[in-house]
């Protein structure tokens, strides 16, 4: 249960992102619910897997999700660059993120 947790913070963190995103364009009422309910249901996510998992991988894995998952969302959403480099890195951390989890 403690991985599923983590999936959803990492899923609430991306759209906290998006909101953030968002908000800083168009300062609107939805845009800042969208912000702080997402950042909000992440860090309560990753709170109940804390209490199932190790901190240090749970909080490790929760930071690579999250951050493959935002530079993802901006490449195809927002037209972020999407150099060799960028994809390589993403595929790095993706890997890093897979091996956490594997070993632990």
């Amino acid at each position: 249960m403690g991985w599923f947790y983590i999936f959803l913070a990492a899923v609430f963190e991306v759209i906290g992102v998006l909101g953030l995103k968002l908000f800083s364009q168009e300062r609107t009422m939805k845009h800042g619910v969208i912000y702080l309910g997402g950042l909000g249901g992440s860090f309560a996510f990753l709170y109940a897997s804390f209490l199932r998992l190790q901190v240090s991988v749970a909080y490790a894995v929760f930071i690579g999700i999250g951050t493959a998952g935002a530079v993802l969302l901006n490449m195809i959403f927002f037209g972020e660059s999407r150099n060799i480099f960028r994809i390589l890195s993403l595929v790095a951390i993706i890997i890093g993120v897979v091996g956490l989890k594997a070993l632990s």
